[in-house]
């Protein structure tokens, strides 16, 4: 069950789960054997290995948590919204 939100103290919006900007929902994690899983809201959404998996390892690493959002979208193919390749080859499209 849902416990109600706090009550606001003067006259302050009560936010109870602050997000993060750009926050995709992705997230990673190592395995013993050297792959890397990648999550999305918790799910499995992609197992990488070997040099797939170091270039992300890298990108995480190094990189800022916008960009690795962003990497880690691109690697599971949920980049904005996914479709975009499959919809420029559609009979539509190529008059």
């Amino acid at each position: 069950m849902n416990k109600p939100a706090a009550p606001a103290e003067d006259g302050e919006d009560f936010n109870p789960a602050p997000t993060r900007p750009f926050d995709l929902g992705f997230s990673h994690r190592e395995r013993k054997d050297g792959s890397l899983e990648v999550l999305r809201e918790g799910r499995q959404a992609a197992l990488l290995r070997g040099n797939r998996a170091i270039a992300l390892l890298h990108i995480l690493n190094t990189g800022s948590f916008e960009q690795g959002q962003q990497a880690m979208a691109k690697i599971t193919g949920n980049y904005k919204r996914g479709n975009e390749g499959q919809a420029t080859r559609h009979p539509r499209r190529t008059g």
